[in-house]
């Protein structure tokens, strides 16, 4: 079969939007990918699908390299390829997918962002009446005493947090459902801001932080209030919502060393999403270890 590239190409744009029911956002990216793919085979010289390999996937993924794309990019060109040719292997143009044993360089995992305890402390001795501060000391008292995502903090209703138990019901990835403890002083931090929040909130609004026009805080929201809540009380570095959660993390095993208790507050699925973590605290003990140990220095004799 001769390589028709345009019609697959447009064969494949429907099966992603009418059978797979993808948003045109992201068959956008899909087609995008397949770009690369025409121009490489355009310039290979490759007249038929039969001809593609897995050597030829290799080159251009190594050409998308050289080309400057990070490596997650890379990763999810590969994806591409390895969706559009399992389609034509589907409909009979290939005996089998070129790009299926193809793995993509390998990402660098960069480290999470990480407030020390005094840090964290600093950020959250706010102390004002005006309403919207008392609200952004009480989500930023939640999120870190109960290791929240930004997403499930935005999420939350006035009946998923039970303050006589000192609990709170959040709704994470897939939709699972756990419940967290509650620190004293976020406890004490709500229970103030429930006695202004119905100054502000609509009557039938049900989100338990609300922004200015009493409607539901969204993550924009807590984003640029973090960041000037940061600037204000002077914590260096950028902040975002999810320091606090990579914070709660690590100082939760710093003191525990449970690493499944951690795993299970976070509401990670595999526990080698939580063992970054591990690596956050075995930094700080190298750090501790090369200032304090009398061995850990370079002698500066000559």
């Amino acid at each position: 079969m001769s390589l028709d590239f345009d019609l697959w190409r447009t064969r494949f744009a429907a099966h992603l939007g009418d059978e797979r029911r993808l948003s045109p956002h992201t068959v956008a990216a899909y087609l995008r990918d397949l770009d690369y793919l025409a121009q490489f085979l355009n310039q290979a010289g490759l007249g038929d699908w039969s001809q593609i390999d897995a050597q030829h996937i290799r080159a251009l993924a190594g050409a998308r390299h050289r080309a400057g794309a990070a490596p997650r990019s890379i990763q999810r060109f590969l994806s591409t390829l390895r969706t559009f040719f399992g389609y034509l292997l589907r409909e009979g143009v290939l005996i089998n997918n070129p790009a299926q044993d193809v793995s993509a360089p390998k990402l660098r995992r960069s480290l999470p962002h990480v407030m020390d305890v005094d840090q964290v402390g600093r950020l959250l001795d706010v102390d004002s009446s005006e309403p919207l501060v008392i609200r952004d000391r009480a989500l930023l008292e939640l999120m870190y005493s109960s290791g929240l995502r930004l997403s499930e903090l935005t999420g939350l209703d006035l009946q998923d947090i039970d303050l006589r138990d000192a609990t709170v019901t959040v709704t994470g990835k897939g939709n699972k459902t756990r419940v967290l403890p509650v620190g004293r002083q976020a406890v004490s931090a709500i229970q103030r801001w429930l006695t202004v929040r119905a100054g502000l909130a609509k009557l039938d609004e049900k989100a338990l932080f609300v922004n200015h026009r009493g409607r539901r805080l969204g993550n924009g929201g807590v984003q640029k209030r973090l960041r000037e809540l940061g600037i204000r009380q002077g914590v260096d570095g950028p902040l975002h919502p999810h320091a606090l959660r990579h914070s709660f993390a690590t100082h939760m095993l710093e003191s525990s060393g449970d690493l499944r208790a951690v795993q299970e507050l976070l509401g990670h699925a595999n526990i080698s999403t939580t063992q970054i973590y591990t690596h956050l605290d075995f930094q700080h003990l190298a750090e501790v270890y090369d200032k304090a140990h009398p061995r850990a220095h370079k002698s500066r004799k000559s």
